[in-house]
């Protein structure tokens, strides 16, 4: 195989390119990262109490997910108020002090934002309920129902967690709808009160210093204005490649045209506020064409979407491969894709790879070196397991409906899924240390939910000083992405597989000279085997960048580099 010299290379030049493309954002729930208070319960001051850790991780922002005022029945994606922090979780002080913390490292902050729906005890809500006339009624979606006697629901949808999606309420014989659970009413966005309102609270947070937003469930915030039903479908549960699920295809319920009117104005007022750069991205539970179609033709409307494809993917040559084209194909620039492995509803990482810690560094080598915005979740760069919980135990309100199913037929459903049904799983706290509670509280206090097993050997203290360690491997390769263009930011050119061996996934990443800078190309190669495998490497300007193999040496010209069973390796030409 010949390796192209830099001089060869047509990549992309970085200078027109903002900061958020060469970004790596890190996914926290407050409520598991760190209690500061001692009460068990993480909080804001915890999450600055880390802030060191973070920034010699080597990310460069950091997700946060909801911690307004919240009556916690979905753990803060039910917001009562969007302007106040939760007490559990500090004060507006406290938040402050983050940002500022944050900023002075180097470190953005982006929040989680719900737009589709509020909580059912939010004041909108509240004055909503009391009546067809009260002057907020309007400001949810409302319908009467279908005869007999308007007993019936209004349409045939269905939530995105199955179920009804309409609630009848007494008081006013009237329906309404939420896109997720019975206590999260939707907001109805045909109403210009309500998108004034929720555009005025994305200003109070960048007047506090915010670098964007991750959008909830994004694709949901308008429904079909005709209320029509919406189509059968064969598919029960939901899948990154279809819509369809429950039986039904959602194509009244999600993805309407209106939307993305709504993201375009949401995305002027981020674009033109007081000068600096911020960044957009929605979580939108769809095709990769449809998800595509949120970031507009260009890159106008979000600025990255989250693409759910790589959360299942079996860790195989083929697989990578297929990705990598499909996400091309989808995402050329000046848009790019998302690189998400676990997340705060999906099952975590390691677990999906059987525990396997040389797996894990691949993986991570995949991550932070195809072209996209990587997304890591809290606790994956220490390989934390997903924790195992019984149903009875559960706090997850999305979890309570299986409470009484038995645990055989929850067990079946797990597996049918391809997840867990349990969210409180994936969200255990943080393993810091080998003390009781794995250091995330004070050993006398009681954590919110239990800590998951394996603390001493998957903990930041147990992996800090060992440079075989996984935590060890994601700072390399963080540096390198920081330390090389191409990776951060330039073009990704995909090796056939009929020039490698089987099992190798390569790609070359290259960046334009731009100016009076150099440019330069890397060569990516990743062992996607538990056996060893041997490329030739003929051009003698290669010299090693980064391996997920610490005792790794730069290859010689002519040399057949062997690779190692589920080696990653990152090569730069001089």
């Amino acid at each position: 195989m010949r390796f192209a010299a830099p001089h060869q290379a047509a990549g992309v030049a970085v200078p027109p390119q903002p900061w958020w493309v060469r970004t790596v954002v890190y996914q926290i729930c407050p409520r598991s990262f760190f209690d500061a208070s001692g009460d068990g319960i993480g909080d804001l001051a915890g999450i600055t109490a880390k802030l060191d850790y973070l920034a010699e991780l080597g990310v460069g922002t950091l997700w946060l997910t909801p911690f307004y005022d919240s009556p916690q029945r979905d753990f803060g994606y039910d917001i009562r108020d969007f302007r106040h922090v939760a007490a559990e979780y500090g004060s507006l002080g406290d938040f402050q002090s983050l940002i500022d913390g944050a900023h002075s490292r180097g470190l953005r902050v982006v929040l989680d934002l719900v737009l589709n729906h509020t909580s059912d005890e939010h004041e909108w809500f509240v004055e909503a309920r009391k009546g067809r006339t009260n002057p907020q009624r309007d400001w949810y979606v409302w319908r009467d129902g279908r005869q007999p006697a308007g007993q019936a629901p209004p349409t045939n949808w269905r939530s995105l967690v199955g179920g009804r999606g309409w609630h009848y309420d007494r008081g006013s014989g009237q329906w309404y709808w939420a896109q997720f659970l019975p206590f999260q009413p939707d907001l109805n966005y045909r109403n210009p009160d309500v998108r004034r309102a929720m555009l005025d609270i994305v200003r109070y947070w960048l007047d506090r210093g915010v670098d964007g937003f991750r959008l909830d469930i994004v694709n949901a915030l308008l429904e079909d204005a005709s209320f029509r039903d919406n189509a059968r479908s064969w598919r029960f549960f939901p899948s990154h490649q279809s819509t369809g699920a429950f039986f039904q295809r959602p194509d009244r319920s999600l993805n309407q045209p209106e939307t993305l009117a709504f993201l375009a104005e949401l995305r002027a007022l981020i674009d033109g506020y007081d000068g600096r750069s911020r960044f957009l991205v929605g979580e939108v539970v769809a095709p990769l064409d449809v998800a595509r179609s949120y970031c507009g033709d260009h890159g106008e409307l979000l600025n990255l979407v989250f693409l759910f494809a790589s959360l299942r993917m079996p860790l195989r040559a083929r697989r990578i491969r297929e990705l990598i084209l499909q996400y091309e194909r989808q995402f050329p620039e000046p848009l790019m894709p998302t690189w998400v492995f676990s997340n705060h509803d999906r099952l975590r990482r390691i677990s999906r790879l059987g525990g396997d810690l040389q797996r894990a560094k691949l993986n991570a080598a995949l991550q932070l070196t195809a072209r996209g915005v990587p997304f890591i979740y809290y606790g994956e760069e220490i390989g934390m397991p997903q924790a195992r919980l019984p149903m009875a135990q559960t706090q997850d309100g999305l979890a309570h409906r299986f409470r009484r199913w038995p645990q055989a037929l929850v067990d079946l459903l797990r597996l049918l899924a391809g997840d867990s049904l349990n969210r409180d799983e994936c969200r255990a706290p943080m393993h810091w240390s080998s003390e009781q509670n794995g250091g995330f509280c004070p050993p006398h206090a009681r954590p919110w939910i239990s800590v998951a097993p394996a603390v001493s050997a998957r903990s930041v203290a147990a992996q800090q000083g060992d440079e075989r360690s996984l935590l060890s491997c994601y700072r390399r390769f963080l540096e390198a992405r920081r330390a090389s263009p191409a990776l951060s930011a330039g073009a990704l050119s995909l090796l056939a597989a009929s020039e490698l061996p089987a099992g190798v996934v390569g790609y070359r990443r290259t960046v334009a000279a731009a100016g009076e800078g150099e440019g330069e190309v890397v060569l990516v190669l990743l062992n996607a085997c538990g056996r060893r495998r041997s490329v030739r490497i003929s051009d003698p300007s290669l010299r090693l960048l980064v391996s997920t193999d610490v005792d790794r040496r730069s290859p010689t010209g002519g040399e057949s580099l062997v690779l190692g069973p589920w080696e990653g390796l990152v090569l730069r030409a001089r």
